[in-house]
C-alpha cells in the first residue's frame, strides 16, 4: 500500500480464516508495512466474537505491548454458514435462533471490535478500519430475495460501520471507515454454493482490496465498495 507511508503498522481480525490469513501474508509482503498483526480464535491475545471481554482483554494487551497505533485495522470475521445451517431460501425457513445467531456473529461481534479496536488507530496520521460485508447486504440492490439473516445482519452491519465513521472521524479526521465486498471467493463459506472455479482465490481478491482502500479518501462517512473499486449502493 502507498497511502500509509513507509512504515504503517497492521492488525487483521479473523486472521486464520481463508480472506484473514491472505490479508497477513499479503501485508507481510508489503515493504511499506513495518508490522502485522493477526488476531483469532487460536492467537495470543486470542478473542471470540461471541465474547465482548475477549475482545476488550485482547486490545488492551496490543496497548500494553505497545504493538500500535495501527495505520490499518482489518475485520475479515463473518460467517455465512452458522451452527451448520445455510441461509433461508423462504420465510417458512425463518427461526429466531438462526436469526439471532447470524446477527451475534455477523452485525454485533464485528460491532463490538470497532468499539474496542478504534481506539487503537492512529489520530494524526491516515488511517483505514476495513470490514468484510457483502453485496447482498445492499437493500437497495437486493433483486433476488432470500438469504433473510445474512441479507439483514450485514445490512445492519454497514448501519454501524456508516455511524462509527460519523463519531470516530470527529478525532481522527484522516480515518476512512469501508464496508468491503470481497467477490466470490474459494473458501469455506462459498464452497456449499459455488464451485471453487467460478470464485476468486483469496490473493486476488486480498490484493483488489487494499488497492481499493489505498485509493479511498477519508471522509465524516463509511464507504462501501467492491473489490474492484466500485461503489456499491448502500
Amino acid at each position: 500500500m502507498n497511502s500509509l507511508g513507509t512504515s504503517y503498522r497492521a492488525l487483521v481480525l479473523g486472521a486464520t480464516g481463508a480472506l484473514g490469513s491472505a490479508f497477513v501474508e499479503a501485508l507481510r509482503a508489503d515493504a511499506a508495512c513495518s508490522h502485522v498483526v493477526g488476531l483469532s480464535r487460536s492467537s495470543q491475545p486470542a478473542f471470540r466474537l461471541e465474547d465482548e471481554a475477549s475482545m476488550a482483554a485482547a486490545a488492551a494487551a496490543l496497548v500494553a505491548q505497545a504493538q500500535g497505533p495501527f495505520h490499518l485495522i482489518i475485520d475479515a470475521t463473518g460467517a455465512l454458514v452458522i451452527d451448520g445451517q445455510g441461509p433461508e431460501k423462504h420465510l417458512g425457513a425463518l427461526n429466531a435462533i438462526q436469526l439471532a445467531r447470524a446477527f451475534e456473529v455477523n452485525t454485533i461481534g464485528p460491532a463490538l471490535l470497532v468499539k474496542h479496536f478504534v481506539p487503537l488507530l492512529a489520530t494524526e496520521q491516515r488511517s483505514i478500519y476495513a470490514k468484510l460485508s457483502a453485496r447482498v447486504g445492499s437493500i437497495s440492490d437486493n433483486h433476488k430475495g432470500g438469504w433473510y439473516g445474512y441479507r439483514a445482519a450485514k445490512a445492519a452491519l454497514n448501519m454501524v460501520l456508516q455511524t462509527a465513521a460519523i463519531e470516530a472521524a470527529r478525532k481522527r479526521p484522516q480515518l476512512v471507515v469501508a464496508a468491503m465486498q470481497p467477490g466470490t471467493v474459494a473458501s469455506n463459506l462459498s464452497a456449499p454454493f459455488v464451485p471453487a472455479k467460478d470464485c476468486l482465490t483469496p490473493a486476488q481478491s486480498v490484493a483488489g482490496l487494499l488497492s481499493t482502500l489505498d485509493d479511498l479518501p477519508a471522509q465524516a462517512a463509511a464507504h462501501f465498495v467492491d473489490y474492484k473499486g466500485e461503489a456499491i449502493p448502500w
